[in-house]
Parts: structure tokens; sequence; C-alpha cells
């Protein structure tokens, strides 16, 4: 599904990925975890296309990202921070992004539902809360059913019934044979649905592997302790 090969990114002089070598098979849930500033958010966004490496190849069912842009039709995605057009309702927020999507049928109406946010359809995106806004980003990603999804902090502002929806969605999607990959800093929720992780420490891959494999490694009872470890080790 996805292989990237000798990944570099430069800011200035600042270098975030440093000869990222990669390979994500198709199906399954692939954590993407590091500190702030360890590369994980342009990782993701050079896989996107929003970020253009300085060296490397990445390619996606075996074919190269460069100067294409037609593979994102078979990526649904979820930013951090959805910056929503607040003078437009939930409603016609939805409405736009199927039109955008025309070439794709769209499961809204399930997820919303899902979600129970018909009580806030009519309302301007600017006068919602963030967990509701956090919903609508939600409903925006998993509509098109395409076979890679990548989210970006999904729990980010959920209530305790959402974050359970949530899970249980990422469950149902991984069994119709999709690729998801995850960023989150809430280490319960990443232990409870990732198969695999990628640990990325100032722009390298540190770790790979099962969270079984990560806590054998560092010797640790649990995954928190186990991820900290990994931090005290390479700070030390």
């Amino acid at each position: 599904m996805i292989e990237i090969d000798n990944l570099h990114k430069k800011f200035g002089k600042n270098e975030v990925l440093k000869g990222i070598d990669l390979t994500i098979d198709s199906g399954g849930i692939f954590a993407v975890l590091g500190p702030n500033g360890s590369g994980k958010t342009t990782l993701i966004k050079s896989i996107l296309g929003m970020v253009v490496p300085n060296d490397g190849i990445i390619k996606l069912n075996g074919a190269s990202i460069k100067q294409s842009w037609e593979y994102r039709n078979d990526i649904d995605y979820l930013p951090q921070i959805a910056n929503f057009p607040g003078n437009l309702t939930v409603k016609e927020l939805i409405k736009m992004i199927k039109d955008l999507r025309s070439n794709k049928t769209a499961d809204d109406e399930r997820l919303i539902d899902l979600f129970k946010l018909q009580p806030f359809l009519d309302k301007k995106l600017n006068n919602l809360s963030g967990g509701t806004k956090q919903k609508v980003n939600l409903v925006l990603t998993f509509m098109f059913d395409s076979p890679l999804v990548i989210l970006d902090e999904p729990t980010t502002g959920l209530d305790p019934i959402s974050h359970i929806r949530l899970k249980e969605l990422i469950t149902a999607e991984k069994q119709k044979g999709k690729t998801i990959l995850i960023t989150s800093h809430i280490m319960s929720f990443v232990e409870e649905i990732s198969d695999e992780i990628v640990f990325l420490l100032e722009g390298k891959i540190y770790f790979r592997g099962s969270i079984a494999d990560l806590k054998t490694k560092t010797e640790q009872p649990d995954f928190e302790h186990a991820i900290a470890s990994m931090l005290s080790s390479s700070y030390a």
C-alpha cells in the first residue's frame, strides 16, 4: 500500500525527516507516534502531497505520488485542526464536500446518526463547540469509504460516548480491509486499537513493531512506561 524510501525534508536549516524508510501493507491500523517535533505531521503531509520532500520516494500501490494528484481520491484525511468556514451550516458544509467529491458515494446519514449530529445540522459552524466540530470532521472523513484513512489526533475534544463510537467505527473500517494511519497522544487509545506502531524520534524511525514487541524490548509492564523508557534512553 505505502512504500517510503530514503525520505528527507528540511525547513530552512531544520532537517525534520532524515532518511525515512517505511513500508506499510494493506489492511490494519498503524499508529505513528513520537514527541512534538519528531516529524510525524511532516511524514503524514508528505504522504498526502501537502509537503514536498527534498529527497526520497513515496509510492502508493506501486505508483509514485510525485507530480500526481489522482491518488488522493483514494485517501480520507482527518486534520488535527479543521478550519471550517464559520458562516456555513453543518448541512451546507457536508453538501459542499460531497459536491467536491461527486465521483464517490457518500454515507453521511449513517455517520450523522452515529455521532448524533441531527440537532446541529442547521447550526452555523462558528457557533459549535470544539467537540461538535470534531464530530463533523469525523463525518467528513469517513463518509467516502476510501481504502486509506489518515487520522491526525482523531479523539480531540470528544466526549466519552463519542470516543467509544469512534473506536468502534475505526475497528469496523479495518474489518473492511482498509489501511488506517493514526497519530495520537492518547496512549490508551493507541493501545486499544493499533496493530502496529511506528515511533519517530528526531526525524528517524526509532522503533517499529507491535506493542507487545515494544514492551519486551523496553522490559516495561505497560505501554505508557515502554514509551517513556524509549524517550528516556534516547535522551540519556
